[in-house]
């Protein structure tokens, strides 16, 4: 297709409010902008070609561009209804729930949303209420751990771990507490793996004391940190996270919103664990980013904390959705979930996500300024730093330069926790899951020579 460059970039300029930029340096060069895209691969309107490393940018794009399957049936499925309040079913959405559940044993309820903001917010209002309904107005504190991300609404961000989103936005919501990440490279207990008692997830219940088992109705993490610098937890943190919320009634939330839909290696990130949560939300991939689709699910147990007599007007769940309505959202869901299943993508995931750390490893674990590279499944973190010994954070510019090397050479590549000087800065990757090997040896040599540009071999 022929764009007319030009017009289309002086719009943007004059227009188009990106997010999370800075848009002064526009006034020196032009935006990015993206106008098509196919598999792994996109293009902008000067017809460059980029590996998409990235997903759309934001971990989303989970099965690739330009998918036929999931297009044809959000068009088929509009034409014949496109939408009813969520006050009432819609056959996609009932499908949909089926079909989520189906992959998720112990968990029997979904609540449709359209972003993974709002899906945390439902998990957020259900404690809430149910603090409400049975304890008085007590049991109503959430915990939340440093680094971790749940939302960019006021009240998400409450619960946010990444000061650098946070800051200027307060005051936030009361009642949510932080408790300690789980980094065992950046162990904040000055500890190391194997000779630890695994204090990270020991905080959440020194944390719940603290605050009072009386007084705290949740607990949200995500299962693999992903902003926060692709952390992936020791083995034993999440099987001790759920019996410590079990001994005090404290309801576990995952937020699956990255991590959910075959990004690990496994359906959901939690399923590596061998636990049940309570609640689990996701967004991103459920539809693929082809539809603004979310979904909040939970147990039987928690569904049953808002049923009473129709007379009873203030126990029900109290919430509505607009467009979780939407039931062509509904079927791309659905088509996403099919092609996910029928192309073997979650088994694709786990094969491509090793051979990526293992390529990384071998192109980078001995660089001078890697500290470690972590992962799972198709979704990976190279933590950069000024000194091995010292651990120091690279810089922030540093990354951006190396960003922009790879860039220049056809590759998006992110980086995550940039911007405060206390920070970790990581270079991160997370290609569509339909990866092949020759789509990681680009993405892999392409980080390798910016980063060997930028700051030497």
């Amino acid at each position: 297709m022929v764009y007319d460059n030009k017009e289309l970039v002086a719009k943007d300029k004059a227009h188009v409010w990106h997010h999370i930029t800075q848009h002064k340096p526009f006034r020196e060069t032009d935006p990015l902008v993206i106008a098509e895209g196919k598999g792994l691969r996109v293009w902008d309107i000067n017809g460059k070609e980029y590996l998409d490393a990235l997903s759309g940018g934001v971990w989303s794009v989970n099965v690739g561009y330009g998918e036929k399957r999931i297009v044809d049936a959000i068009s088929e499925q509009n034409m014949k209804m496109c939408y009813f309040a969520g006050t009432v079913g819609n056959v996609p959405g009932i499908e949909l729930s089926q079909m989520l559940i189906d992959k998720m044993p112990g968990l029997s309820r979904v609540y449709l949303s359209p972003s993974g903001s709002e899906a945390n917010e439902k998990a957020f209002k259900m404690i809430r209420q149910r603090a409400a309904l049975e304890f008085g107005g007590k049991k109503y504190k959430i915990l939340y751990r440093d680094r971790d991300y749940h939302g960019t609404t006021i009240t998400t961000l409450s619960a946010g771990g990444q000061e650098e989103r946070r800051m200027q936005y307060g005051p936030y919501t009361p009642g949510f507490v932080k408790f300690e990440h789980c980094c065992c490279y950046r162990c904040p207990f000055d500890k190391t793996y194997g000779d630890c008692d695994i204090d990270c997830a020991r905080t959440v219940e020194d944390t719940i004391l603290k605050e009072g088992p009386e007084n705290v109705g949740g607990v949200i993490v995500e299962p693999i940190v992903a902003g926060g610098g692709i952390l992936v937890p020791p083995k034993e943190y999440f099987p001790m996270l759920r019996k410590i919320c079990d001994r005090y009634d404290v309801w576990l939330i995952l937020d699956e919103v990255v991590c959910g839909l075959g990004r690990t290696g496994k359906w959901f990130g939690y399923q590596h664990y061998g636990i049940v949560p309570d609640i689990v939300t996701t967004a991103k991939g459920l539809a693929s980013s082809y539809a603004p689709l979310a979904a909040t699910m939970t147990t039987e147990k928690v569904f049953e904390a808002f049923l009473a007599d129709p007379d009873r007007t203030d126990a029900y769940f109290r919430d509505i959705s607009t467009y979780g309505g939407c039931a062509g959202a509904a079927a791309a869901g659905i088509a996403n979930l099919k092609v996910i299943e029928s192309d073997n993508l979650v088994e694709n995931s786990q094969k491509m996500g090793r051979y990526l750390l293992e390529r990384l490893e071998e192109k980078l674990g001995d660089h001078k300024n890697v500290g470690e590279i972590r992962g799972l499944g198709l979704f990976a973190g190279v933590e950069l730093v000024e000194d091995r010994q010292t651990k120091t954070p690279m810089p922030e510019g540093v990354l951006m330069k190396i960003v922009g090397e790879c860039m220049k050479n056809g590759v998006i590549v992110g980086r995550t926790n940039r911007s405060l000087p206390n920070q970790n800065n990581i270079l991160s990757m997370s290609p569509a899951l339909p990866a092949v090997t020759a789509d990681i040896d680009r993405i892999t040599d392409v980080i390798t020579a910016g980063l060997n540009t930028v700051l030497g071999s």
